[in-house]
C-alpha cells in the first residue's frame, strides 16, 4: 500500500483483491479488515453460531484468495461477489449440520439412484444441461431469483433481504422465470428441477 503512495481506505476493491492475488500480506490483511464485518455478519446472520461464523469468515477469504484471478467485474461487484461467497458457505454449513435420516422405506429409492444405468445418468446430464441453458437465458435478475429459490433453497423474504428488494419484486422475479422456464422446458421439467 505504501509502495502505491495511497492509504489502504482509498485503494479500490478490484486493485484490493487483485494484490491479494498476487500474494502480497499488507494487500491481504488490507483486503480482509475492509470486507470482514459484512462477511462475518452474514455468516452469523445465516448459522447464527459465532465459532461457525468465523469458521465461514475465513473460509470466505481463503476461497477469494484462490479464485481472485478469476474475477469477473462484469458479474459484479468485489463486494457483492464475497457477499455470495460468504452466504453460499452458510448456508452449506446449515444444510450440513441438518443431517436428516434416511427411514428404511426410503432406503430402496435411494439404492436405485445409486444404482443407475450410464445411459439414465445421460440422460439426467442432458435434461441439466438443458435446464442450465434456460435459465442462462432468463434475465439476469430473474435467473438470480430463480436459483437462489430453487438451488440455494432461500424464501422470497431472503431473496428480498439478500438483494436489497422489495419482498413482491422477490416473488414477481421467481414466477416470472418458473413461467419462462415452463414454456421452454415443459411443465414436468420446471417443477421437479
Amino acid at each position: 500500500m505504501r509502495r502505491l503512495g495511497l492509504p489502504a481506505g482509498r485503494v479500490p476493491d478490484e486493485a484490493l483483491l487483485a494484490g491479494m492475488a498476487t500474494g502480497d500480506p499488507e494487500i491481504a490483511l488490507a483486503f480482509v479488515r475492509r470486507f470482514q464485518r459484512m462477511v462475518f455478519g452474514i455468516a452469523i446472520a445465516v448459522v447464527d453460531d459465532p465459532q461457525l461464523a468465523e469458521d465461514i469468515a475465513q473460509q470466505t477469504f481463503e476461497r477469494a484468495w484462490r479464485h481472485a484471478q478469476v474475477y469477473d467485474t462484469r458479474r459484479g461487484s468485489v463486494r457483492t461477489w464475497l457477499r455470495t461467497i460468504a452466504h453460499n458457505l452458510a448456508i452449506d454449513a446449515v444444510r450440513a449440520r441438518r443431517a436428516t435420516p434416511v427411514s428404511p422405506e426410503d432406503l430402496d429409492a435411494l439404492l436405485g439412484i445409486v444404482n443407475r444405468t450410464p445411459e439414465q445418468w445421460a440422460l439426467a446430464d442432458e435434461a441439466a444441461a438443458r435446464t442450465r441453458a434456460a435459465v442462462a437465458e432468463l434475465p439476469r435478475e430473474q435467473a438470480r431469483a430463480v436459483v437462489m429459490a430453487g438451488i440455494y433453497g432461500m424464501t422470497a423474504r431472503q431473496i428480498s433481504e439478500f438483494e436489497g428488494i422489495p419482498l413482491g419484486t422477490a416473488k414477481t422475479r421467481i414466477r416470472a422465470a418458473m413461467g419462462k422456464l415452463r414454456t421452454v422446458l415443459g411443465p414436468e421439467r420446471a417443477d421437479h428441477d
